[in-house]
C-alpha cells in the first residue's frame, strides 16, 4: 500500500496479539498499590511549593506590588512614610527594592488607615456588627474551576486585608493540598461538626421521649465525641497570616454515607443546616470576615450543606456546550432540591402554626473559567445571554502564569512575579484581580443591605417603644 492508502491505527489488530499484551485479571488488591503510588506521587507534587522543612511559606512582596496592588500609595511617598516612622517595618533587602512579609503589609495598612489620605481605602469596608459572608463555589460538574476560583478568591480577600475562613467539603482534598493542610481523619474535617449538628438534635428529641415516657433513640460514641468538638477544634492556620482553615481528606466521604442514616433515625433533623448550625453556633462567623466554602463535584450531602449556609453561589463553568448544559441542569437540581425542602418543611410548619421558611441567597453568579478569547466568545456570549444577570460581566482567562502556577500547587498570587516577564505578571494577575472586584461588589452590596435592614429594624422598635410609652 502507498503511504496515500495506509489504514488508521485501528484496523488490522490481531486479536491473539492483543491477547498476549494483557496482564492477568484485575482485582481489588490492584487498586489498593495504585492508590499508595499515587499517594506518594501526590505528597511528591504536593510539596514542590513547600519549604525545605515540609511546610508552606507564604513569599514576601516586593515595594512595587505594595504600592501597586496591596496598598494605594505612591511608591516615593511609601519609602518616605518608612524613612520617618523607624517603628514601622521597613522590609528587607538593599536600597529601594524592600520585600515585606503579608503581616508586614496589614500592619502598614492600619498606619496608612489611621494616618494616611482621606477617602482612600486602605482597609476594605466590614460593617461592624454583622456576620461574615458565606460564599459557596459549587456545580456538580468537575473540572470547571470550583477550587481554583475558591483559593484565589480566599487569597485575593486576605490582600485585600479581610480574614478569611476556608472550608474544604471536598473529599479530594485539593483545596487542602493548596492550603498546606494537615488532616489526619475525618475528625479534623467538617464530619464532627455535622455529627455535633445531630447529636444535639437527638438529645432534644430524647428529652421529649423521656417526658413522654418512651425510650430513647440510639446515642453511639461517633455522637458522644462529636458533642466534645467546636468548630474552632477543627480549624487550623495556614501559611496565609489570615487565611484560616477546615480541611478534607478521603474520609470525609463518609459522611454522604452517614447523613442520610442519621437523617432516618430522625426524620426531623434539618440536616441541610447542620454545617450552618455549626459556623453559627460557635461563632466562626464572628470571627472572620469572610467564609468560603469548596464543594466537591456532587449535589450531594456536604454541597446541599454548602449551599444552605451561603449567602452567595457562585457556579463556575467553562465556556463549552456541554458545562453549559450541566450547570443549566445544576440550577435545575438545585430548584429541585431546595423547592422539595421547602414545601415539606412547611407542610409540617403550617400543621404546627410556625411561620414558613424558605432559602434565600444574597446573590448567585454564573461565572466563566479557562476562558479563550480567541476561540470561545461566540459561545460564551450565547451563556451570557441565557443566564442573563446570573452571570458575572468578567470572564476567567486562561493564562500561562495560571498553569505554571497549578504545577506547583499554588495560586499565582503566591507565584514571585520575577519568575515571569512584568506584563505577563500582570495578566495573569488581573484575571483573579477582576473576578474578586466582583464578588467583592456583591459582598459589599450585600453587607450594606444587611445594615439598612438592621436600622430600619431598630428604628421600628424605637418607634413601637415610644407609642407604647405614649400610650401608658
Amino acid at each position: 500500500m502507498s503511504g496515500k492508502d495506509t489504514l488508521p491505527p485501528y484496523f488490522n489488530i490481531d486479536p491473539a496479539k492483543a491477547a498476549k499484551r494483557l496482564s492477568e485479571p484485575i482485582d481489588t488488591a490492584r487498586f489498593a498499590k495504585a492508590a499508595a503510588f499515587a499517594a506518594r506521587g501526590r505528597e511528591d507534587l504536593a510539596k514542590r511549593g513547600y519549604a525545605p522543612d515540609g511546610r508552606k511559606r507564604l513569599r514576601r512582596f516586593s515595594t512595587w506590588e505594595v504600592c501597586q496592588y496591596l496598598i494605594p500609595v505612591a511608591p516615593a511617598h511609601f519609602r518616605r512614610v518608612l524613612r520617618k516612622s523607624p517603628d514601622l517595618p521597613q522590609g528587607t533587602g538593599e536600597g529601594n527594592s524592600k520585600w515585606f512579609t503579608l503581616e508586614e503589609v496589614l500592619r502598614l495598612r492600619d498606619h496608612f488607615a489611621a494616618e494616611g489620605a482621606a477617602g482612600r481605602e486602605y482597609r476594605p469596608w466590614r460593617p461592624e456588627g454583622l456576620p461574615a459572608k458565606t460564599i459557596a463555589v459549587a456545580n456538580f460538574k468537575g473540572g470547571v474551576g470550583k477550587t481554583s476560583t475558591a483559593a484565589h478568591l480566599a487569597m485575593s480577600a486576605a490582600l485585600d486585608g479581610y480574614k478569611v475562613l476556608v472550608v474544604d467539603l471536598d473529599s479530594q482534598g485539593s483545596m487542602t493540598s493548596i492550603m498546606g493542610g494537615r488532616v489526619p481523619d475525618e475528625w479534623s474535617t467538617a464530619f464532627p461538626l455535622l455529627a455535633k449538628d445531630y447529636a444535639l438534635a437527638l438529645q432534644d428529641e430524647n428529652r421529649v421521649r423521656a417526658a413522654a415516657g418512651q425510650s430513647p433513640l440510639p446515642f453511639d460514641e461517633t455522637l458522644t465525641e462529636a458533642l466534645k468538638l467546636s468548630a474552632r477544634d477543627v480549624i487550623q492556620p495556614t501559611h496565609w497570616p489570615n487565611i484560616d482553615l477546615l480541611g478534607a481528606q478521603l474520609n470525609l466521604y463518609w459522611a454522604e454515607f452517614q447523613v442520610p442514616v442519621w437523617r432516618m433515625g430522625l426524620r426531623g433533623w434539618p440536616l441541610w443546616d447542620a454545617l450552618g448550625n455549626a459556623l453559627h453556633n460557635d461563632r466562626i462567623v464572628n470571627d472572620y470576615d469572610i467564609i468560603i466554602l469548596d464543594t466537591p463535584p456532587a449535589l450531594g450531602y456536604l454541597t446541599i450543606n454548602a449551599l444552605a449556609a451561603a449567602d452567595i453561589l457562585l457556579v463556575p463553568l467553562g465556556a463549552s456546550f456541554l458545562e453549559f448544559d450541566s450547570t443549566g441542569r445544576f440550577f435545575d437540581m438545585l430548584y429541585s432540591t431546595f423547592a422539595s425542602v421547602e414545601d415539606g418543611e412547611n407542610a409540617a410548619r403550617r400543621r404546627d402554626g410556625l411561620p414558613e421558611m424558605r432559602f434565600e441567597w444574597d446573590a448567585v453568579r454564573a461565572l466563566i473559567t479557562r476562558f479563550d478569547a480567541g476561540q470561545q466568545t461566540d459561545l460564551a456570549n450565547v451563556i451570557q445571554a441565557y443566564f442573563g444577570d446570573f452571570m458575572t460581566t468578567y470572564r476567567q482567562e486562561t493564562t500561562a502564569m495560571v498553569g505554571q502556577a497549578g504545577e506547583q500547587v499554588n495560586g499565582i498570587y503566591e507565584a514571585d512575579y520575577r519568575e515571569f516577564n512584568r506584563d505577563t505578571y500582570v495578566r495573569g494577575r488581573e484575571t483573579f484581580d477582576r473576578t474578586w472586584a466582583e464578588v467583592k461588589e456583591l459582598i459589599l452590596g450585600a453587607w450594606w443591605r444587611d445594615l439598612q435592614l438592621e436600622k430600619a429594624e431598630l428604628n421600628g422598635k424605637e418607634d413601637e417603644a415610644d407609642g407604647q410609652a405614649q400610650a401608658s
